[in-house]
């Protein structure tokens, strides 16, 4: 369907949750690369491919050829948005790319990004995987400087403006008449509070950046002819490119024809995000060079431990579960079985179920292998437990399915406070750890035992140090203080009286106004 100002969109209905449990969703995946003779966008979308798990909401790619750049952007999953002719048609030696989640500004074609702005001297483009915390601060900022230059109000803006935290980072680092994108950066990138890792990019050069704490993944690779960067090391798997590093927390770095160059704009303090490690991570990437994979088979080995059950079989809920689940099977001795089978294709659906259909709920994404499972005791593993909806009917379709025990495991500690950095969990009411005792949870879901990994173990399973780690969502422990909830929320900037966001959209196949 054509937009009115003549872009492209699709025009459908994006299916919520299935269930009523919400999973905790990542913010974001990013990816960027520079690379002189190579299919840039044809790399972008294979490392965004890789980094699908990160954000189903939307995906774009902006590409510049030394003197222009022109983004593609458009809702729905990588594989949907591009085609062979688009990414034919996004040529050049420069790219930035991104899959999105939505945690600040509502998912809509809007919010989708690259974001894109001009600049005294040519055109930014940025994407944005976590979650800032100062937005009000930031918008007044951006309405200041949009007032100073006799922009419209609000009130007379054009409707389809972006209303996110990146859309703010992007128009500050743009608003530098006089100085470099990597001067402007160096200066604006102190003034952000909260979880960001950047990729961005303008006609010749691309940039990544990474917040003090670390909170969110960001790591470098090297191409025979050129750089990557990307939010996990699978991405970088994926387009052949050699692991070098993690981008620094605190550092910039910058990539143009005369090499790399790495600047401290804050000092480091790491608090790298526990949840990766639980959840958010593919589990073929690494994290502080040790792989998920390997660090999820031993927490499950430490939850065989603390938490020991006579039981005949070990099954995962597939795939959060898996490796958790082979842990504890080979701690305890257990026999190791797939009784439970999912329907890969449940993870984002466009059409929404009937109310029949609904109250299948957990069916609509797993089924149970009968012969496998009947008159069995089993020990059920899984990531984590949110509000507790899918644990109970999972229980209920297991026991329907002739188990004789259920003893459900959770390679986490209880969640029991939300992130503000990036995890789009429910609110701390929803959370069911918050209000129940772990045998209270135990009667609700309806299990024959419960049993959690502790946080000590959990941490001890990482190999990284607990005052690395932010593990807010465990204990809530905020390692950057959170403001009150009034000047919080997904929603925040559309509410604002001030034009706070750019109103030059780009969609798909659009090319942006050249200097």
């Amino acid at each position: 369907m054509a937009r009115g100002d003549g872009t492209l969109t699709h025009e459908f209905q994006v299916g919520g949750d299935l269930g009523d449990d919400r999973a905790p969703q990542d913010a974001c995946g990013v990816f960027g690369v520079w690379a002189p003779g190579e299919e840039v966008a044809k790399l972008t979308y294979f490392g965004l491919y890789a980094l699908q798990h990160r954000g189903q909401e939307s995906a774009g790619i902006a590409v510049s050829d030394g003197n222009h750049i022109v983004v593609y952007k458009d809702m729905g999953l990588v594989s949907q948005v591009f085609t062979e002719a688009s990414l034919e048609s996004l040529r050049g030696h420069v790219a930035i790319g991104h899959t999105r989640y939505s945690t600040t500004g509502s998912s809509s074609w809007e919010n989708a990004q690259p974001t894109f702005r001009a600049t005294a001297t040519g055109h930014l483009a940025l994407a944005h995987n976590g979650n800032l915390i100062n937005t009000v601060d930031l918008a007044e900022r951006v309405a200041a400087l949009e007032e100073s230059r006799g922009e419209l109000p609000l009130g007379t803006a054009k409707p389809s403006r972006a209303t996110s935290d990146t859309e703010l980072v992007t128009a500050l680092i743009a608003a530098h008449p006089d100085e470099s994108m990597e001067v402007a950066a160096m200066k604006e990138l102190p003034k952000l509070a909260g979880a960001y890792s950047l990729v961005f990019m303008d006609e010749t050069t691309l940039y990544a950046a990474r917040d003090p704490l670390g909170i969110r993944p960001l790591v470098l690779g090297r191409l025979e002819r050129g750089w990557v960067v990307a939010s996990e090391t699978a991405a970088l798997d994926i387009v052949g490119a050699s692991y070098v590093r993690e981008i620094e927390p605190g550092e910039l770095i910058a990539i143009d024809e005369h090499g790399l160059r790495a600047h401290c704009f804050a000092r480091p303090e790491p608090k790298g995000c526990l949840f990766e490690y639980v959840y958010l991570a593919r589990p073929d990437t690494a994290i502080s060079g040790r792989s998920v994979q390997a660090t999820r088979v031993e927490i499950g080995r430490r939850l065989a431990r603390e938490h020991p059950a006579d039981a005949d079989l070990v099954i995962p809920v597939p795939e959060s579960g898996r490796y958790g689940a082979i842990g504890y099977a080979q701690e305890s001795g257990i026999p190791f079985a797939e009784g439970l089978v999912k329907n890969a294709y449940v993870g984002r659906t466009f059409i929404q179920p009937s109310q029949t259909i609904r109250q299948l709920g957990i069916r609509l994404k797993l089924n149970p292998l009968r012969e496998v499972i009947a008159d069995q005791r089993l020990v059920v593993v899984d990531d984590s437990i949110v509000r507790g909806n899918t644990q109970r009917a999972l229980v209920r379709m297991l026991r329907e399915a002739g188990a004789r025990e259920v003893h459900v495991r959770i390679s986490s500690p209880p969640v029991q406070w939300p992130c503000f950095y990036g995890i789009d969990f429910a609110s701390r009411a929803e959370l069911i750890a918050n209000g129940l005792s772990v045998e209270e949870i135990c009667r609700s879901i309806g299990a024959d035992s419960l049993g959690y990994v502790s946080l000590d173990e959990l941490v001890e399973a990482t190999t990284v140090p607990k005052d690395r780690l932010c593990r807010a969502c465990f204990d809530g422990v905020y390692p950057i203080d959170v403001p009150e909830p009034e000047i919080l929320g997904k929603h925040l900037l559309e509410g604002l009286e001030k034009r706070v966001t750019s109103s030059a959209g780009v969609g798909a196949a659009d090319a942006l106004e050249r200097p």
